[in-house]
């Protein structure tokens, strides 16, 4: 077998998680050739989503130092042993990574792929990180991706092909934040047209949510949320009315709105708070989707009264439920018609500007913050 002095490996620029309180560290590192199964990609942007930031300052305790990352959109340079539906200069949407051989994997349902949390968040990947500095293994393989950089090793099962000449720096969030928010709705939920919802926290995947409710004929669009300007952008793409949670009793004004209580709810904020009064809006067989990822030891409460007694549903949801092969072309399909206007609500910073577009997003002064690494140019 070939010793590790034999191993191919590509220059790459990453932006390094090195501990909770440290800014991203911009620095050269290396990156091994795709093995069996997975691809090489020169990436040309990718989303940064509040799971990015849940790791790095360990809400979620995951060993640093690491490369996280896992919107991202590139162009694909290499292939491994056993490819063959991707080929190198297709372009890719990265999207989360799965086993493919447990039973939910099987059944359809890879976002509850019995390895998820080892396959995405503890970037496991038979022979170790793909990722090194200074001749040290770097954590990587985030999401099976690591796209907080200008290269990334992913697997041909967690990229999607997209056609050349689509935005990637647009189309880039699809492959977690856009789709869950999307998913959540139009897997999920699927609310029947003439129906009503209300949305918890309007970021990227709020906003998504709220399309997706346009999209499939709800009549009564709520957003809820802290930031006034995040409201405003709600309206402009699809909500019906706007409450504040600041407000002394959303609940009242959302059962007010819908005249008895929303048919569904949608909550991606994970405060308690915010999670139990997208409960207690909801009329009787009311639905409530909760996707957030706050703080393991987090607990939500909820009135057995307003549960049992109302018959509501309460569903967790990963990823949307999608399978990213086939929800991801048909986010696309929504964009190419105008239905899905990222514009409205992404932003893009050079990777280089990674912290400035870390303390946007956490001060409301963005909605949906992307990377991209062109300016960079190659290394390798």
């Amino acid at each position: 077998m070939p010793g590790p002095e034999t191993i191919r490996t590509t220059n790459v620029v990453a932006a390094i998680a090195n501990g909770p309180k440290d800014p991203f560290e911009i620095a050269t590192c290396t990156l091994r050739a795709p093995q069996a199964g997975e691809v090489r990609v020169r990436v040309h942007a990718c989303g940064i989503c509040h799971t990015d930031l849940a790791v790095k300052i360990q809400h979620i305790p995951i060993p640093m130092p690491k490369v996280l990352g896992h919107e991202g959109a590139g162009v694909v340079e290499e292939i491994g042993p056993g490819v063959t539906h991707i080929r190198p200069g297709d372009h890719v949407l990265m999207s989360f990574g799965s086993c493919g051989e447990c039973g939910n994997c099987r059944d359809g349902a890879l976002g509850y792929c019995d390895h998820f949390r080892a396959i995405n968040l503890f970037g496991d990947r038979a022979g170790g990180s793909a990722l090194a500095r200074d001749g040290k293994e770097l954590g990587g393989h985030f999401f099976a991706q690591s796209a907080f950089a200008t290269h990334a090793v992913a697997t041909a099962r967690n990229i999607v092909k997209v056609d050349h000449g689509l935005p990637l720096e647009l189309l880039a969030p699809l492959g977690c934040g856009i789709q869950t928010g999307m998913g959540s709705v139009m897997n999920v939920l699927r609310p029947q047209a003439g129906t009503s919802i209300a949305v918890f926290g309007v970021g990227a995947v709020g906003l998504s949510a709220i399309i997706a409710a346009k999209i499939v004929g709800c009549s009564t669009i709520i957003a809820v949320d802290v930031v006034p300007e995040r409201l405003r952008v709600a309206q402009e793409l699809g909500a019906t009315h706007v409450v504040s949670g600041r407000a002394e009793n959303p609940v009242v004004e959302i059962v007010d709105l819908t005249r008895g209580g929303a048919h569904f709810s949608l909550d991606t904020t994970g405060s308690p708070a915010a999670v139990a009064n997208s409960i207690n809006c909801l009329r009787a067989r009311g639905v409530s989707a909760q996707v957030a990822a706050p703080p393991r030891g987090t607990l939500y409460s909820a009135e057995a009264s307003v549960v049992v007694g109302r018959g509501i549903t309460i569903r967790g949801i990963v990823e949307g439920d999608a399978n990213p092969q086939l929800f991801i072309p048909r986010m696309v399909e929504f964009f190419r018609q105008g239905r899905l206007p990222l514009d409205k609500f992404v932003k893009t910073y050079p990777l280089e500007k990674i912290n400035e577009a870390v303390d946007d997003l956490e001060h409301g002064r963005v909605v949906k913050p992307v990377l991209t690494m062109r300016e960079i140019g190659s290394v390798a």
